[in-house]
């Protein structure tokens, strides 16, 4: 089913079926109309660029006119699909207002809430690299960034080492952009989980040769080397992050490096095999080291007049970067369960949609993006993100974590509480949830075009020598790690 894999990054197991879910407030046709309308003219503004679907896709409230196209009417079945009304509208879902603390302490990091700085390094499909690190000046303030993080209680942190800085000539490794986010972090008592490749690599490798594979073995096994002797302990790293989407975004639709269409599934084999690599060679180097395999969880919804198994091939897509690594699939990569030592889960206010994907106009220009149709909360075809992590602990057995989950704007604070609730639910039925990211944690220009994300508990700009907070998630993020006890948060 390449043509299934091809649009999407990752999603496996049966679709839901609607029946089954928890029953969901009613909703008035009414109110659709007047909480679309609203949807609709923030989501002209609102160009998602974290998350499924990412910098590639614009999505859109279903039933919302995609540019330069005529509105038609909605099917009936669709209905209770407004986008991401649950919040976009002003009204967020209601939640139990004082429901019981949850003792509970994680076994992998040092505080179950995270935050996470936004540290891609890929080359658009326009050339330009990026470099978020160094765009939101995290690179120069990064211990005034882990202080604060800390202030709020973060004291476990998701980074990124940026390669094509560390290797810019083929074998010769410079850290002086890595060390004085490494010794901030020491100061700072954080604990940090770096990503290794957040999407970008040197431009004297060849992604598609061996060389990538061996050269990323041999980088990775340097930095765990610089890590133990500059902190004296093993490090926490995820080796290449999002494989299945960087498969999907860099191999099938062209939206960033390598820039290949009809290669995704190539292009996934060839990062299975630079993870597994790396990962030997950091245990190798040195013994202890922590292996995370971070990647969207997703689930496709069909329309009345799509086959619903080709929006179960493109969900069941999500496991299959996963499954490579662990050896359930295609083993002769060299995959096995003991690759990866917990999962990171990624989800995100959209990471839910309409099959099949908006059609594109016949008078689209270059600069096209797909629509997406993103499930609100309180449409019967959402899948509640506790089934989600049971699905993946119960495939994998090992612990998971919620490594990215955002939204922007004023929807913020709602949008972390429904994430939470779930994670507690997931919790209280047994699944081994370690922590919840927010991710990212300082707000970010956009990839595609610069626009300004306002989607992180801090804000880019400074006030009094330190980052501006968005006061309403900061609160909740307070309440939320009262529910799970003080000291143990």
């Amino acid at each position: 089913m390449r043509s299934a894999r091809a649009t999407v990054a990752a999603t496996a197991c049966a679709v839901t079926d609607p029946a089954s879910l928890p029953a969901t407030r009613p909703v008035s046709m009414r109110r659709i109309r007047r909480e679309g309308d609203r949807a609709v003219e923030m989501m002209r503004s609102l160009r998602p660029t974290r998350g499924m679907p990412k910098a590639g896709y614009r999505v859109r409230p279903s039933g919302a006119p995609a540019a330069g196209r005529a509105a038609k009417r909605p099917h009936p079945a669709d209905a209770t699909t407004a986008g991401p009304t649950a919040f976009l509208s002003g009204r967020p879902p209601t939640f139990p207002e004082n429901p019981p603390a949850m003792p509970f302490r994680s076994r992998l990091f040092d505080s179950f809430f995270m935050g996470g700085f936004e540290c891609s390094t890929h080359r658009r499909s326009d050339g330009r690299r990026l470099d978020l690190i160094a765009g939101t000046r995290h690179d120069t303030l990064a211990l005034r960034d882990y202080r604060q993080a800390a202030e709020h209680g973060i004291r476990s942190i998701r980074d990124g080492v940026r390669w094509h800085l560390v290797e810019a000539e083929p074998g010769r490794y410079d850290w002086s952009s890595l060390l004085p986010l490494l010794h901030a972090a020491e100061e700072a008592g954080s604990q940090v989980i770096w990503d290794l490749c957040h999407y970008g690599w040197p431009d004297h490798i060849d992604i598609w040769s061996p060389g990538f594979v061996e050269g990323f073995a041999a980088y990775a096994a340097a930095f765990a080397r610089l890590h133990v002797e500059e902190t004296g302990r093993p490090p926490l790293l995820c080796p290449v992050n999002e494989i299945a989407f960087f498969a999907w975004a860099g191999g099938d639709v062209a939206i960033m490096n390598p820039g290949a269409t009809g290669r995704g599934d190539a292009l996934k084999r060839q990062l299975v095999r630079a993870a597994l690599a790396g990962a030997a060679a950091v245990r190798a180097a040195v013994p202890g080291s922590l292996v995370f395999a971070i990647d969207p969880i997703i689930h496709l919804a069909p329309r009345p007049h799509a086959d619903p198994e080709i929006a179960r091939a493109y969900t069941a897509a999500q496991y299959h970067g996963w499954d490579m690594l662990t050896g359930r699939r295609e083993p002769e990569l060299g995959g096995s369960p003991e690759a990866v030592d917990a999962i990171g889960v990624n989800f995100y206010w959209n990471n839910q949609w309409l099959f099949p994907d908006a059609a594109k106009p016949a008078d689209a220009g270059p600069d096209w993006r797909p629509s997406r149709d993103a499930l609100s909360i309180y449409d019967p075809r959402w899948r509640p993100l506790r089934e989600m992590l049971a699905e993946v602990h119960q495939r994998y057995r090992c612990p998971v974590f919620l490594a990215e989950t955002s939204i922007e704007g004023t929807a913020r604070p709602g949008w972390f509480r429904h994430v939470c609730e779930e994670v507690r639910a997931a919790i209280e039925a047994g699944v081994p949830v370690e922590g919840i990211c927010l991710y990212p944690i300082l707000s970010h220009a956009g990839w595609d075009d610069d626009r300004y994300c306002p989607n992180g508990l801090f804000e880019l700009e400074e006030m009094d020598g330190k980052r501006r907070v968005d006061g309403p998630l900061a609160a909740e993020l307070a309440r939320q790690q009262a529910l799970m006890a003080p000291p143990l948060a």
